[in-house]
């Protein structure tokens, strides 16, 4: 297949980033939903969430081989490793934030904001203070396809961040539609939040200024030209990664979108992984992806 059946070139910023001679392979295929990738350095596997399923999928980087890893799992969707490398979910049933320790028992992180249930935590990324940052949208209670159907106690979705010290939940970005995927930047002066709201907002990126627990200065990042946004990664020079309809953008940090990884799916998220953390995994609807690039992935926490 040609160069460009796997990649698409918008600004010539973008033709460094990729070997034209790597390919998209399909690692494995078989979900209904694929969502949530994390990869784990220490032991060279990746985890991700078949929703719908309710079961979570593990990739060994060694061999290639997939088994289940936990079912069921609570319809978790995204995932991320703390700084002492534990694993840290969203739950859609479990309406919660989820810790696995190292002894395979897992901790409820948040549940509750004001004496409330949340919605259905979608994505979650932990600063390097040790705080845990979530988004929580409706889709997890919206149906019973990929939660348990109900009503939203809160009546609304919100972004939350969990205070390392005490525990407590607050809101922190309470003026979003639907807030899904979120990252900050490789210095954390910034929060990246995309909201996959249908309403009369665009289907787009939000960007905001923070300084340690507050954020403020929300402001449009990039719109959406295919499909939606949903979970997305940086590089080590800021570059956003970010899933969508025909595969995966590529933002320069300026909010250019020069490049585009095609997949022959709908994707959901993408994560970083290999020794170098140039291998980037793609949760695509069905299955699961992998490319190659020229680039290095920022650490997640």
């Amino acid at each position: 297949m040609a160069t460009a059946d796997y990649y698409e070139t918008l600004d010539p910023r973008f033709s460094r980033l990729f070997n034209s001679s790597a390919h998209v392979d399909k690692l494995f295929t078989g979900c209904r939903w694929a969502e949530g990738t994390v990869y784990f350095p220490a032991g060279r596997y990746l985890l991700w969430s078949d929703i719908p399923n309710n079961r979570m999928l593990r990739y060994d980087e060694t061999n290639g081989q997939v088994s289940v890893f936990r079912e069921p799992c609570g319809n978790t969707n995204g995932h991320t490793v703390d700084r002492q490398g534990r694993l840290v979910s969203c739950e859609h049933s479990g309406r919660r934030v989820s810790r696995t320790e190292h002894d395979g028992s897992i901790t409820a992180i948040a549940e509750r904001w004001q004496g409330k249930r949340l919605n259905s935590p979608n994505d979650v990324v932990v600063k390097s203070d040790g705080s845990i940052w979530f988004t929580d949208p409706t889709y997890g209670i919206d149906s019973d396809y990929e939660g348990d159907k109900a009503e939203s106690e809160i009546g609304r979705s919100q972004v939350y961040r969990v205070d390392p010290a005490r525990g407590e939940v607050e809101a922190v970005i309470t003026d979003m539609i639907q807030p899904n995927g979120l990252a900050f930047s490789v210095d954390e002066t910034r929060l990246y939040v995309s909201d996959t709201g249908r309403s009369d907002n665009p289907v787009h990126m939000r960007v905001f200024d923070v300084d340690g627990a507050k954020v403020s200065n929300g402001r449009p990042f990039a719109n959406c030209t295919v499909g939606v946004f949903d979970g997305f990664r940086l590089d080590t020079e800021g570059r956003i990664w970010t899933s969508a309809g025909d595969g995966i953008h590529c933002y320069d940090p300026d909010g250019t979108l020069i490049g585009k990884v095609k997949v022959p799916e709908e994707t959901a998220n993408c994560v970083f992984g290999g020794i170098k953390r140039n291998c980037l995994y793609i949760a695509g609807t069905t299955s699961l992806y992998m490319v190659r690039l020229m680039v290095n992935g920022a650490k997640t926490f």
